[in-house]
């Protein structure tokens, strides 16, 4: 398979049990393929959609037991899709939808929960994590499965009049019980019938029964006479105290007013509830765990790539992130003899990880360019720390320069990146300069890998560097914003002006400020 920036590691074992059935939504067929073929090892099966309204027809029609949903998709977005879903379930049915997104504001996590998701992972996936919420989910799935069993086999007995009943008269006194409350209580029908009504309720309820009662029949309000299931506490022959739903209803005959209870005993529908509960507690102290991790790694992450370099005159530059953390880098830096050198880089994936990936990237760069390097020797030595230090499947796409100044001459190398663009003092595109190797980490570099394209300067001129995020962002109606309108923008733009320009036109194309991947743009040049 060929290096993707998603690309995960290896499915651990088949997970042992039931198999479950998961829907993927994802509109990238290889995010699609990953997850599946993660899943199949885990022991589920898997089926897939393509967007939200895909996903409703795989819905209906596939029955899953759980769905792992992309936020950001043509057609119907993950939360529309979601909303839905949840609609279709109803109160019959819990099917958990787990949230995979590159969005990692507070404000979409707060929207996916509001829509009807049960939890939210950011992409790109860590595959561990993944792999712990699928066991809890799966738990939490089969032991919803035995309580809504219970349920119907409880729903059957109330049918067949096999519920606890018992009938009381206006003293308290146990006139009759059937066999499921001699059951449920641990009283036969001779320990029961005669005796005050009390002996099946804990303190304090027992002492205060007959009081109760007494208040009601002598014209006091109900409590729970007539008001349908209420939520008590039983007390069993043994001692033992367990959570009851009673409903009592009143009953007038020969001069006489007797009280019908109907009471299920819901310890396992308790338990259930309960171990939700705490499941779902669990998450938030994880989630606000993570937060706490991310918010210090981010600031570690930001100390490392701000640096003097970046506020030359010759630079402009801007980076916009996906998730809280960029896996695009910029750097800039003067050698000893005066060059100016940059980098722009975009390492596999979003988020945490692809922000450590780039780290390397930064401190080869600047240390190098320090000691006067040449660009070729650096590209080789960028090239052999990644080798050295990244895990299989992440590598960095990048787009280094040097500028000779006083000469009017620069190298290039690039390896993975969209074509640099150099815009002349007017802002036509005089030459697009392509890729001509592959990105920095996946395999060992010779002296052809590290080949530079030389490049003569006109007074004015100005290289525009950016990542695959810029020309790639979408419209409401899937169009990219593309290299096409990025030149008109630039043509149009005064010099001073053309990175707000273009800034301006992508979030007008858009429509939004949060995007699908991280976004860089850098402009090298000085303008007269």
């Amino acid at each position: 398979m060929e290096p993707t920036k998603d690309n995960p590691p290896a499915a651990p074992p088949a997970a042992a049990g039931e198999k479950l059935k998961i829907l993927i939504v994802d509109d990238t067929a290889t995010n699609r393929q990953i997850l599946q073929v993660f899943l199949r090892k885990l022991g589920f099966e898997v089926d897939t959609a393509v967007d939200g309204a895909n996903a409703i027809e795989r819905f209906q029609n596939g029955n899953p037991d759980l769905i792992l949903m992309d936020v950001m998709m043509p057609v119907m977005d993950g939360f529309e899709a979601t909303r839905r879903i949840k609609a279709l379930c109803g109160d019959q049915r819990w099917v958990p939808i787990v949230f995979l997104s590159a969005l990692d504001k507070e404000e979409n996590l707060v929207t996916g929960l509001d829509s009807g998701g049960d939890d939210y992972l950011h992409k790109p996936v860590n595959f561990v994590v993944l792999d712990a919420k699928l066991r809890s989910l799966k738990r939490s799935i089969l032991l919803q499965r035995a309580l809504d069993e219970t349920r119907r086999r409880t729903q059957a007995i109330t049918d067949n009049v096999l519920d606890g009943i018992i009938t009381i008269d206006e003293q308290g006194i146990i006139q009759s019980i059937n066999l499921s409350a001699q059951r449920i209580f641990g009283y036969t029908a001779e320990e029961a019938i005669g005796a005050n009504v009390g002996m099946l309720m804990p303190e304090p309820h027992r002492s205060a029964h007959d009081g109760y009662l007494a208040r009601y029949i002598g014209g006091g309000e109900s409590h729970i006479i007539g008001k349908g299931g209420r939520d008590l506490e039983g007390q069993r022959k043994n001692g033992t105290v367990f959570p009851l739903d009673v409903g009592v209803s009143e009953l007038r005959f020969e001069g006489r007013r007797l009280f019908v209870g109907i009471v299920r005993d819901v310890t396992i529908e308790r338990a259930a509830e309960r171990l939700l509960r705490e499941n779902a507690a669990r998450l938030q102290r994880y989630h606000d765990d993570q937060e706490e991790e991310n918010a210090l790694a981010q600031r570690i992450v930001e100390r490392q790539m701000a640096r003097p370099g970046l506020a030359d005159p010759a630079i402009r530059h801007w980076i916009a992130p996906a998730a809280n953390f960029s896996g695009d880098v910029i750097g800039a830096a003067r050698s000893p003899e005066g060059f100016l050198y940059v980098l722009l880089g975009d390492a596999t994936g979003h988020g945490l990880a692809a922000a450590i990936s780039v780290l390397p990237v930064l401190t080869v760069f600047y240390s190098h360019v320090e000691q006067g390097y040449p660009l070729g020797y650096i590209v080789m030595e960028l090239n052999r720390q990644l080798r050295a230090t990244m895990p299989s499947g992440r590598f960095v796409a990048a787009s280094l320069m040097c500028i000779d100044e006083v000469s009017a001459r620069a190298q290039l190398w690039q390896g993975g990146m969209p074509d640099v663009l150099l815009v002349s003092r007017n802002g036509g595109v005089r030459e697009h300069i392509a890729s001509r190797h592959l990105p920095l980490g996946i395999v060992d570099f010779d002296e052809e890998m590290t080949a530079l394209t030389e490049v003569d300067l006109q007074p004015g001129d100005q290289f525009v560097l950016f990542s695959d995020g810029l020309i790639e962002a979408e419209d409401q109606d899937g169009a990219q914003f593309g290299v096409g309108r990025l030149a008109e923008i630039l043509a149009k733009a005064p010099p001073q002006s053309r990175l707000e320009a273009v800034r301006t036109g992508l979030y007008a194309h858009t429509g939004i400020g949060q995007f699908h991947d991280d976004i860089s743009l850098l402009l090298v040049g000085k303008l007269d």
